[in-house]
């Protein structure tokens, strides 16, 4: 019904200019035969070469019946006028079909921008996972999304699997996959609507992936399989370079630990096994004499304790073992709690504290921020003389309650700053003078983190650093 209507509109466009130039408008033969030009032009432009072609033949014979003398017959008296209306006619099929030929080329180079563009797309979501498995279970939906397909299967030669968008129903079989991976060629079934082509990586074909309806160009489909084996491979790569990053990194803290932990260990236990020892031999005959090596072995025996509690304490981060028990209570309270605690290495260095009344509760578990303090207070005393004073702030910002802990030691350089709560990780300029594992800062950052807030350092050489964390308000 369609193209009976075109045709009738072509032959009223020619039965219009007919008219106008004929009744109303006399016109010479050159005008109106280059107006019957501009319109098989306009119609080979708008409907394409058949509608263009039939204007041709229907204004060649207007041309000669109304606008060549004899008018109103189909004889040419003059035989120019023979060549004038050959020339005609064989212009308007040749500009309809140079017509034509320009439209199909525009349109076939808007297609292959559209695929070009879908193929940009469908490059950037295969960034978005380094996990091959979460990527190859999404391949197939992003395919048929972007390309308006029925249905697309993947086929991995490692692990013998297929992956499939939701969609395919009428499943491509393995067999066919695993056909097409080994002889890495691409088949296309047009009865089925179905095109199979190989993943390949240079030479070598890791896999395969079929479409069904709607099939993009040969060269498309290539450049899919091109960058699905692609992206295969970076994410192989990935994981493999992620498990030996863990391996080394594994290895490394286990030697720090070792180091660590083989220096903290053998002090103290030298301390108790020489103190032991003299005790036993029966040479130390003064009461006096033999106090000092009971309390060397007390003193010695509670540092090794507190060594082990810290191991045990970032073991149980590290493994995310810790139960936390939130509850709403004021951060005044954990800090009244850890200075008692830490009270006798506070002896020597004053304690001032600028906390605001008014300062709302937070979320936090009392026990593991109270923890927190003392290693905070633990480390300020640690790196600054004795009779430096420890300020301990709280301040209100935003949505949180920001804790600080200030001493005036030494400072931190800029290196150790971002390096300080590494495990087992300690100042350059600190670690031989003065004692520690490394893992009370870690521990902090562990316990921090796990009540959703945010550890953080400020020092300057000479002057001091001050420690803060933060905690959502309750």
């Amino acid at each position: 019904m369609l193209q009976f209507f075109r045709y009738g509109l072509v032959t009223t466009v020619v039965g219009c200019i007919v008219i106008v130039y004929s009744r109303l408008i006399h016109v010479n033969p050159t005008t109106a035969a280059l107006t019957f030009l501009l319109g098989i032009l306009f119609i080979a432009n708008r409907l394409g070469l058949r509608y263009s072609v039939y204007m041709s033949v229907l204004a060649a014979l207007a041309f000669n019946l109304f606008f060549l003398p004899p008018i109103g017959t189909l004889t040419i008296a003059d035989s120019q006028n023979w060549v004038a209306l050959f020339a005609f006619l064989i212009a308007g099929v040749l500009a309809s079909h140079l017509s034509e030929r320009v439209r199909r080329e525009a349109r076939e180079a808007d297609h292959r921008r559209r695929e070009v563009e879908r193929l940009y797309d469908f490059s950037q979501q295969l960034l978005m996972s380094d996990r091959v498995s979460d990527l190859l279970n999404t391949i197939p939906g992003h395919i048929t999304s972007s390309f308006h397909n029925e249905a697309v299967s993947i086929y991995l030669r490692e692990g013998d699997r297929v992956y499939r968008s939701p969609s395919d129903a009428r499943g491509i079989s393995k067999e066919e996959l695993r056909e097409i991976t080994d002889r890495r060629e691409t088949r296309c079934d047009p009865e089925r609507n179905l095109c199979i082509a190989p993943l390949l990586l240079g030479l070598r074909s890791v896999g395969a992936i079929g479409i069904v309806g709607n099939l993009p160009t040969r060269e498309t489909i290539d450049a899919l399989g091109s960058l699905i084996a692609l992206a295969v491979e970076r994410s192989i790569t990935a994981e493999r370079l992620a498990r030996t990053e863990a391996v080394q990194e594994s290895e490394r803290l286990r030697t720090a630990l070792l180091d660590s932990v083989t220096h903290e260990l053998r002090t103290p236990l030298t301390s108790i096994t020489g103190a032991i020892t003299s005790l036993r031999s029966g040479m130390i005959k003064d009461t006096g004499t033999r106090e000092e090596m009971l309390a060397v072995i007390e003193e010695e025996s509670l540092r090794l304790n507190h060594l082990i509690g810290q191991a045990v304490e970032m073991a149980q981060l590290d493994a995310q073992h810790v139960h936390l028990n939130l509850e709403s209570r004021k951060i005044e309270d954990a800090i009244q709690e850890a200075i008692t605690e830490c009270q006798t290495l506070l002896e020597e260095h004053p304690v001032e504290m600028h906390i605001s009344a008014a300062l709302p509760a937070v979320r936090m578990d009392i026990n593991w921020i109270r923890k927190v303090l003392r290693h905070l207070l633990e480390n300020a005393t640690k790196y600054s003389d004795a009779g430096k004073p420890i300020l301990i702030s709280a301040e209100l910002k935003d949505s949180f309650v920001v804790t600080s802990v200030a001493d005036r030691g030494a400072g931190i350089s800029d290196l150790d700053k971002s390096l300080i709560f590494d495990k087992f990780y300690r100042g350059q300029s600190q670690r031989y003078r003065v004692q520690g594992t490394g893992m009370g800062l870690a521990i902090v950052k562990a316990i921090v983190e796990a009540h959703e807030g945010k550890v953080d350092v400020t020092s300057q050489l000479g002057l001091g650093s001050v420690f803060s964390f933060t905690l959502p308000l309750a």
